[in-house]
């Protein structure tokens, strides 16, 4: 009868005119990369809707023998390339390592954070992603050690064939899906960014970057920290806290430009007295509020500072000389020339870093560095650094889809060349979607929004039977829409800078326009028709 079927299709297909293909079963009807904050979070979307299957059956939740007989497509995987979940969460170790911003915007809606710590160290944050995967049955579809090299799509067969390496066998090998949701992020886990310094050879101390950090031994030693972004910001308080493990003897920052600093509180127990005896309020709804309360005052302050920045500027020199008044700590270390969010701020909780820079076992310098001697740093100024232990917190190397090669057709894709389509999927390219967070907020609140976009796609193209969705530009206006701006925004910072080639564009007009706005993109992604002038279907 099967054959009877796939008989008549080729007939019919040969009077239409068209070239017949048979219709070859995914794998995967969707195939996500990486099992981090976004990977986890756009599974636990699709296990919440209780996904009926992409394309006209409803698929089981696991693979089993009749599954296999019939070639049905598995609902989902995520392919990890790590032993371990939790993306950054799982890769980055040094001390301190926290958010940088608030956990009740940070972690998802659907299942709310309830800690009072504002910025949540780097290990709440993966047991928190590890509690949702599991509550929510997401840890089963989890193949780790599984890195994606290559992904290639077929027109003929409408779907995606990915070369894996399994590096726990060995084994390379290809899989095929229907849709991919690229969650890896925008850096490269390997390596961070490490520029050369002259004289490295000389130094007869450690040099680490905080990408690598396994277990370095500080106690007692001199650490010069280079860098002035979130990540020195963190490790100068944490080096020198004196009921830590380990404790330095003396740690310097150095920092070739300053940066902005605010202090935020560290706790926020808002949740208790809203919620309390009193409250008419469950804990759940008080912390709805919070969470509203908290992205407005987000929302909040970007716009102050991208419209009226000199007023942002003074709020912000005000809080620093606040700070540091009578440490003898020079304020022009924290007053940049350029305007707050120009480049991302720094928020510390307490004023962490203020209270260490004012204990005389930690200093910040404001300078270049010449060269590396065999003790330390020497700097254009002619000052000299002593040192057991740099560390270069330089930055990220950026990256797309952790690394792996796009092919479309057998012709490869430059994602960097393409804009983003409500920055979620990419010009040109069916079939995928890829998440990015945002720059001026919290992360987590546009993956969400992102993954539950996602979800509404994929629903939309289940009912109406379509097998492709692919966005495009019209063609002679797309050169016009394309800005130099990445998806990140117009942040100047380095590694954004250095990496721009590697991130796609954005237009100067919807829906190819990043807007980093909460309260935009919650109507765009959740709210607006799925269909639309850019968005073409095929079945």
């Amino acid at each position: 009868m099967l054959d009877i079927t796939i008989t008549k299709q080729v007939i019919k297909n040969r009077l239409k005119g068209r070239k017949s293909t048979t219709d070859k079963v995914a794998d995967y009807e969707v195939l996500i990369i990486g099992a981090g904050i976004a990977g986890v979070g756009m599974a636990c979307r699709l296990q919440q809707q209780q996904y009926k299957g992409l394309f006209g059956h409803k698929a089981p939740k696991k693979q089993t023998k009749l599954n296999k007989k019939n070639k049905r497509s598995q609902r989902f995987a995520i392919f990890e390339k790590r032993a371990d979940l939790g993306g950054t969460w799982d890769l980055f170790t040094y001390p301190g390592i926290r958010s940088d911003s608030d956990a009740l915007t940070f972690g998802y809606n659907f299942r709310p954070w309830l800690d009072y710590r504002m910025l949540a160290a780097g290990s709440d944050i993966k047991r928190y992603i590890a509690d949702t995967a599991r509550e929510f049955g997401v840890t089963e579809y989890i193949h780790y050690q599984h890195e994606v090299q290559q992904i290639s799509w077929s027109s003929d067969n409408q779907q995606w064939s990915v070369t894996t390496k399994n590096h726990a066998s060995g084994e390379i090998f290809v899989t095929t899906a229907k849709f991919i949701v690229g969650a890896t992020g925008y850096y490269d886990y390997e390596q961070g960014y490490r520029p050369h310094f002259d004289g490295e050879e000389d130094f007869r101390g450690q040099i680490v970057h905080p990408q690598h950090w396994n277990d370095l031994d500080y106690d007692d030693k001199k650490v010069v920290v280079i860098g002035s972004g979130a990540t020195a910001m963190t490790l100068l308080p944490a080096l020198v806290d004196k009921d830590g493990e380990q404790c330095a003897h003396h740690v310097t920052m150095l920092q070739r430009t300053p940066t902005y600093v605010a202090s935020v509180p560290g706790d926020d127990y808002a949740i208790d007295w809203l919620s309390g005896k009193f409250s008419p309020l469950s804990k759940e709804q008080a912390y709805t509020v919070l969470r509203a309360r908290n992205v407005l005052r987000q929302q909040g302050l970007y716009k102050v500072a991208t419209h009226a920045p000199k007023v942002m500027k003074a709020v912000l020199k005000s809080g620093v000389k606040k700070e540091l008044k009578g440490s003898g700590v020079d304020s022009n270390h924290f007053m940049p020339d350029y305007n707050p969010w120009d480049q991302r701020v720094c928020a510390v909780p307490d004023g962490d870093l203020f209270k260490a820079l004012q204990d005389k076992r930690a200093t910040v310098v404001t300078d270049q560095v010449s060269h590396f001697t065999e003790t330390g740093i020497m700097l254009q100024s002619g000052q000299h650094l002593d040192a057991d232990i740099i560390v270069t917190a330089t930055g990220l190397k950026l990256q797309m889809l952790g690394g792996a090669a796009v092919y479309i057709d057998g012709q490869s894709v430059d994602i960097g060349m393409r804009m983003t389509y409500k920055a979620a999927m990419v010009e040109g390219v069916p079939n995928m979607a890829v998440l990015f967070g945002y720059t001026n907020a919290s992360w987590t609140l546009k993956i969400d929004l992102a993954c539950q976009y996602v979800v509404r796609l994929l629903d939309y193209m289940h009912k109406r039977r379509y097998q492709v969705v692919t966005p495009y530009a019209k063609t002679e206006q797309a050169q016009a829409y394309v800005q130099a701006d990445t998806v990140m925004g117009s942040l100047s910072s380095g590694y954004v800078r250095r990496g721009k080639d590697k991130l796609p564009k954005q237009g100067d007009r919807y829906p190819w326009y990043v807007t980093n706005n909460y309260l935009s993109d919650r109507i765009m992604l959740k709210y607006r028709k799925i269909k639309d002038d850019w968005l073409r279907f095929n079945r």
